[in-house]
């Protein structure tokens, strides 16, 4: 089985509605890591801080098959057509380990695949 990271960069108001969503896509779980960052625009500041919104980065590690319908409930669910709610980007993932606990709920969802191409 092939994996993708996704990760979704979010304000943090957003992150629980993200995660839910990604879940009923058929994630079964993600990594959500504090951040701040920087944009094309200048932070706006008050006194030495920063009064930009918070930021979340959501780690999901997803079969091949599910990252096109994740993407898109992420799309939705992030409002990302939205300026400043966020981005999602997906990076190839060479090797996994430890999703043995996961196998059993990935593979049942594997629909088309032969039993034979499933690898741990």
């Amino acid at each position: 089985m092939s994996y993708q990271l996704v990760v979704a960069m979010v304000r943090t108001d957003l992150t629980e509605a993200v995660v839910k969503a990604a879940k009923q896509a058929g994630a079964t779980g993600a990594t959500i890591v504090p951040a701040r960052g920087t944009g094309i625009h200048e932070a706006k500041t008050f006194f030495g801080l920063s009064l930009e919104p918070p930021r979340d980065v959501i780690l999901i590690l997803l079969p091949d098959e599910l990252v096109t319908p994740v993407l898109a409930v992420l799309q939705e669910a992030g409002n990302f057509a939205q300026p400043g709610t966020g981005i999602a980007l997906t990076l190839s993932v060479g090797q996994v380990i430890g999703l043995e606990s996961q196998l059993v709920h990935l593979q049942s969802d594997r629909v088309a695949a032969p039993a034979d191409t499933v690898q741990a």
